[in-house]
């Protein structure tokens, strides 16, 4: 029996804009193969902005 929580990552997500890390979230390793990008918003550009998947956390 799998474990819970087995194949999920937990990753940060940062603008594409200022390349600040501003959220952290989780993602499935196996249903999403790729790479996150989600629409979020920005409390440093004050706007909503393309936030992508980073591989290193604090």
């Amino acid at each position: 029996m799998a474990k819970k929580g087995e194949h999920r990552a937990t990753l940060g997500l940062v603008c594409t804009v200022c390349k600040n890390r501003n959220y952290v979230t989780q993602r499935n390793k196996i249903n999403t193969v790729e790479k996150l990008l989600l629409k979020k918003y920005c409390k440093h550009c004050r706007k909503i902005t393309e936030h992508r998947e980073s591989e290193k956390l604090k």
